[in-house]
């Protein structure tokens, strides 16, 4: 009694794709965790309504414009750079209810209007807005 010997089967070689899928299931938790706790760094920034009249906010609002060469004006007149904090609070205490409107120029450098916002907070008034120059 003869024995046939079967031809030995070749196993078919499969991969494995679950440790793979663990994997990203984990670096998807990661991500998932890691982007819930990012806190973006900003600026709370007040437009004034459209609906408002802009000569009547002028009366009533401390406006501080920045012209087009860094220059900063406070009620028609140019203010120093380190004075600005001075003025608003100088003003603020003639009106405690005004707030302080930035008129930057569109050729204006950002960092002057964020010294004007910096400077309206330290000096008390915390209803800062931003207007088109």
């Amino acid at each position: 009694m003869r024995r046939v010997l079967a031809p030995p089967q070749q196993e078919e070689s499969e991969i494995d794709l679950t440790p793979m899928l663990d994997v990203v299931f984990i670096m998807l938790i990661f991500f998932i965790v890691t982007a819930t706790f990012v806190k973006e760094i900003g600026l709370d920034v007040n437009s004034p309504d459209k609906n408002q009249n802009i000569k009547d906010a002028d009366k009533q609002s401390i406006v501080v414009q920045v012209t087009s060469r860094d220059r900063i004006r406070i009620r028609g007149r140019d203010v120093d750079f380190r004075a600005v904090r001075a003025n608003i609070e100088r003003l603020h205490a003639e009106n405690p209810e005004a707030p302080v409107v930035v008129q930057p120029h569109p050729d204006s450098t950002t960092e002057v209007m964020i010294h004007v916002m910096d400077s309206a907070r330290q000096a008390g008034v915390y209803n800062v807005s931003i207007a088109a120059g």
